[in-house]
C-alpha cells in the first residue's frame, strides 16, 4: 500500500516546518508539497493530487475556505483537513460547507493530528471537540417553500438559472430571487456552499 501524500498549506513557514518534521517520522505519510497562501495551495493540489491537504484558514491572497472549495471542485479525491487556532470561527463552518472532511485545533497533540490525517485519508470525518460544539450550535434548519426546495434540488444537479427557469416555466429573474432567498436562509455565499449545507442538514434526498 502506498504512502498517504500530504500537501501543507499555511502562511507561517515555521508551522509548515514543524508539521513536516513531525510527519517525517511516519512511514505511511509523506509531505509532497508546501503552500504559503490559498492560491498556491489550489495550484499545487491540481499539480500534485495529494491525498490530504492540511489547510490553514487565515492566509493571504486566498483564504482557506475559498481554497478548500476550489480544491474539492478541481480534485474531488483530495481530502481537506482544516487546522485552525479559532475553533469558534464562522469560517470553520464555511470550510466544512465547502467540502472539508475535518477540522482540528492547531494545539492538539502530535499523535492526534497524525491520527486525524489517517482518518481523513481513508474517508473519515474528524473534528476537535470545540469545533464539534460550534457545529452543534449552528442555527436550526430553516423552513423552505416547496418551490424553493425544488429549485435547490435543481441547483445540486448543476443547472444554471436559465435551465431552472425553463424547467419550471418561470423567468430567470424569478429563479434568481428564489436562489438568493435560499442562500440567505442557509447562510451560504455561493451555490457550492448552499448545496453542502443543504446536504449536511439533510434537506435533500440523495
Amino acid at each position: 500500500m502506498g504512502k498517504t501524500r500530504i500537501l501543507l498549506a499555511d502562511d507561517h513557514s515555521i508551522v509548515r516546518m514543524g508539521i513536516s518534521a513531525l510527519l517525517a517520522y511516519e512511514k505511511d505519510l509523506v509531505v509532497v508539497g508546501e503552500a504559503e497562501d490559498g492560491e498556491e495551495a489550489v495550484q499545487l493540489a491540481q499539480k500534485l493530487s495529494p491525498d490530504v491537504v492540511l489547510m490553514d484558514l487565515m492566509m493571504p491572497r486566498m483564504d482557506g475556505v475559498e481554497a478548500t472549495r476550489k480544491i474539492r471542485a478541481a480534485c474531488p479525491s483530495c481530502q481537506v483537513l482544516i487546522l485552525t487556532t479559532f475553533g469558534t470561527s464562522a469560517d470553520v463552518s464555511r470550510a466544512i460547507a465547502s467540502g472539508a472532511s475535518g477540522a482540528v485545533m492547531k494545539d492538539i497533540g502530535k499523535d492526534d493530528i497524525i491520527d486525524a490525517i489517517r482518518r481523513v485519508a481513508t474517508g473519515g470525518k474528524v473534528f476537535s471537540q470545540e469545533i464539534e460544539q460550534t457545529i452543534k450550535e449552528e442555527p436550526s434548519v430553516p423552513t423552505f417553500t416547496q418551490k424553493q426546495l425544488e429549485i435547490l434540488h435543481s441547483v445540486t444537479r448543476g443547472l444554471t438559472n436559465a435551465e431552472i427557469a425553463k424547467q419550471f416555466d418561470i423567468s430567470t429573474d424569478g429563479v434568481k430571487q428564489h436562489v438568493m432567498a435560499i442562500f440567505k436562509k442557509l447562510g451560504a455565499a455561493n451555490r457550492s456552499e448552499a448545496v453542502a449545507i443543504a446536504l449536511r442538514k439533510h434537506l435533500l434526498k440523495t
